[in-house]
């Protein structure tokens, strides 16, 4: 039990033995065995043994993040001419819904069938500093095409802001296995936003890619360019950066990025309806003792976070994140996975 809370773990299953299994406790991924190009069943995200493990190991592995994911610059935002200040948990900043964000809860679960799990968590008006009381569930389907479909609604009583994502670290050739590096990632978008300085907030402006480290327009090695002279990448240690996706609309799921590993064959096909998406190298990841006695170092996964832009709130050119009442915030994102 967590506050009084009874966690579980819940395993999903399609007709091709892909299993997801599933923890209330942050509405957290905690295993995916996929096939490998040999048959072989392969566990492609990072993790803990237990719930005690991800209590006492802050850390976003698998995580549903809200009701802000990413940064919020100084923790400020104003709506309706009211000033809110949230707590300021990295760096001066409130970053991923704040030290108790979504990620430390735990969610009403309810299996609907074996291969779908309904989350819901309704957080207090002033939970964390954010207003409103909202009421947000997180739909988790395992599809027969060995897809994890994750669907996101909220609905507030008072103006406030949204912003859900899944934070699972992937790494294509098996969990514990080493870097990711070798991996390729193809992320289809002609900007990303510049992040002023090692803090991660940005400009507020998009940069075009081209012509820089940061083009994933065609597929390539996350390590190939992520040493690279140049000042983002030296700022955020590696990739960490948020990439403004290609043919966005409202509503539109539609292929955002994909990565591939050569070694077990297998890759994974990202698509989403949100304008954005954080690709994360897993630079911050220090010396974590993960599943199964394996321990993860600094660039063992990757996270690819669907969103609209960190700081949305305070910058009127992005995508705004504000949801009042009567309205229904949704997004939809789908991580597919394939042999080839």
């Amino acid at each position: 039990e967590v506050d009084g809370k009874k966690t579980d773990l819940f395993t999903l299953r399609n007709k091709n033995n892909m299993e997801v299994c599933i923890t209330n406790f942050g509405g957290r991924i905690v295993s995916v065995m996929v096939p490998d190009k040999d048959g072989q069943m392969r566990d492609v995200v990072l993790g803990f043994d237990s719930i005690q493990d991800y209590i006492s190991k802050p850390s976003d592995f698998g995580a549903s993040i809200g009701r802000y994911a990413n940064r919020i610059n100084q923790g400020k935002f104003t709506l309706d001419g009211v000033e809110y200040q949230l707590p300021r948990n990295n760096y001066g900043h409130c970053l991923h819904g704040g030290p108790q964000g979504f990620q430390y809860r735990v969610f009403d679960a309810e299996l609907l069938n074996p291969q779908e799990l309904q989350l819901t968590y309704r957080a207090e008006d002033g939970e964390e500093g954010f207003p409103g009381n909202i009421t947000c569930k997180v739909l988790m389907k395992l599809t027969d095409d060995n897809a994890i479909d994750i669907q996101y609604e909220a609905e507030t009583d008072k103006p406030t802001i949204v912003n859900m994502t899944n934070h699972s670290y992937f790494n294509l050739n098996g969990e514990g296995s080493g870097d990711v590096l070798d991996q390729e990632v193809c992320i289809h978008a002609k900007y990303f936003t510049p992040v002023k300085d090692s803090q991660s907030i940005p400009t507020g402006e998009y940069a075009p890619v081209a012509g820089t480290p940061m083009d994933f327009n065609v597929s390539k090695p996350i390590g190939r360019d992520i040493e690279a002279d140049f000042e983002q990448l030296k700022f955020t240690g590696g990739y960490d950066h948020n990439y403004v996706t290609d043919n966005y609309a409202k509503g539109n799921v539609r292929s955002i990025a994909t990565a591939y590993c050569r070694e077990s064959g297998i890759g994974m096909e990202v698509s989403s309806d949100c304008p954005c998406v954080q690709f994360y190298a897993g630079n911050f990841v220090k010396d974590e003792k993960g599943k199964n006695g394996h321990v993860y170092h600094e660039r063992y996964g990757f996270c690819l976070e669907t969103q609209v832009e960190p700081n949305a709130v305070n910058v009127e050119d992005f995508h705004s994140p504000i949801l009042l009442p009567g309205e229904e915030y949704s997004s939809e994102t789908v991580y597919r996975f394939f042999v080839k």
